[in-house]
């Protein structure tokens, strides 16, 4: 049998890859990238999947090998696997497609040391520009080492530009403020809000954006009952769990990602509730997630692929590029959409569930 052509081995993604061994795309990158927190039974599948695929992990790595390939650096710590499975493939991609060579660092902690300490691992290799995914798109500590270092970065997913450092983001305050819209105009008026990570620029803006959408009501956001997540599930259930649970429960609760959403409506299914006809829940990212949980999940979409696709383009550019001064940078504001599926509808009449009654109230 004939050799695949250079052009056939090239076609092969890493999603197939993943599609094969039955892995997620990130599993496929950490044994790609050597990393060890990796079982060796998935590790076997993946690398099997890899030769009967013929897959060549990373076309700039053979120009690497010959010295003319750039290397930049992806920092991560996002506790959503599905935003962080999109955002890498995105990277890739983008990385293929400008014959970059990537290089994946997870920072272990959320402390500004930890952070700091991921940051100076990438500033003491041949990496000469970091990529920022949130969280870490907005702290400090990584900021200044890269700084420090000398080493561009680009932010992404940041809520507001940062003076002088490129970035890549959506208007979450926007994007926010349309969803509540939304479940305004489904005759919902006690909304609960779970926030995100309150270390996350975007996190506040989505914040903002409710509470701006609640005030043009006539309502006053102080009246709505609001919850503090991180954009994990585990704190969505416990979110969840504090206002499902209230006496004056919402008819609606909207989640700053689709992890925190999708652990409401697992609460709402365990205390005997349907959704969307005694609750409405919506989320933000439209990760995988959203379409895996019953009811599918209304939610905005976030194109977090497209996303890290112009982080890297944005990178290789200020890479190359380094007499443009510091205050000339690009800020990046792409589309959202706002989608609408299972989880959401209009406010119910009150039903009698065994024990209570529910339903809304306006």
């Amino acid at each position: 049998m004939d050799k695949p052509s250079r052009r056939s081995r090239g076609s092969v993604t890493v999603q197939d890859v993943a599609r094969a061994a039955g892995v997620s795309a990130m599993t496929v990158s950490r044994v790609v990238n050597g990393g060890t927190n990796v079982r060796d039974t998935t590790r076997a599948a993946v690398l099997t999947a890899i030769k009967r695929l013929n897959y060549c992990p990373n076309s700039a790595a053979r120009s690497l090998a010959a010295g003319d390939a750039t290397q930049i650096g992806l920092l991560y710590s996002n506790p959503s696997l599905g935003y962080l499975s999109n955002f890498l493939i995105g990277a890739l991609e983008g990385a293929r497609k400008v014959r970059c060579h990537l290089v994946l660092e997870a920072c272990d902690g959320d402390s500004a040391h930890a952070q700091a300490e991921a940051a100076r691992r990438f500033a003491s290799t041949a990496v000469e520009g970091v990529i920022l995914p949130p969280p870490l798109s907005d702290s400090a500590a990584v900021r200044a080492e890269l700084d420090a270092a000398g080493i561009p970065s680009v932010a992404v997913a940041t809520g507001l530009p940062q003076p002088g450092r490129p970035s890549v983001r959506i208007d979450d305050f926007a994007a926010s403020r349309a969803m509540t819209q939304h479940l305004i105009d489904h005759g919902h008026r006690r909304i609960g809000f779970i926030r995100g990570d309150p270390n996350n620029g975007a996190s506040g803006e989505r914040w903002r954006g409710f509470a701006a959408a609640i005030g043009d009501a006539g309502i006053d956001p102080s009246t709505m009952p609001v919850a503090q997540g991180d954009f994990t599930f585990r704190s969505g259930m416990v979110a969840g769990e504090f206002l499902i649970d209230r006496a004056d429960r919402p008819t609606a609760i909207f989640a700053s990602n689709d992890d925190m959403a999708a652990a409401v409506i697992s609460v709402a299914h365990r205390r005997g509730l349907q959704v969307p006809a005694d609750l409405s829940v919506a989320g933000f990212d439209d990760t995988s997630l959203a379409t895996t949980t019953w009811p599918e999940i209304t939610t905005v979409r976030q194109p977090i692929t497209a996303m890290a696709e112009a982080a890297v383009e944005l990178l290789l550019a200020r890479i190359r590029d380094r007499r443009s001064p510091p205050g000339d940078v690009e800020d990046r504001v792409l589309e959202h959409a706002l989608v609408f599926r299972e989880s959401s509808g209009p406010v119910a009449p009150a039903r009698t569930v065994p024990g209570r009654v529910v339903g809304a109230t306006r």
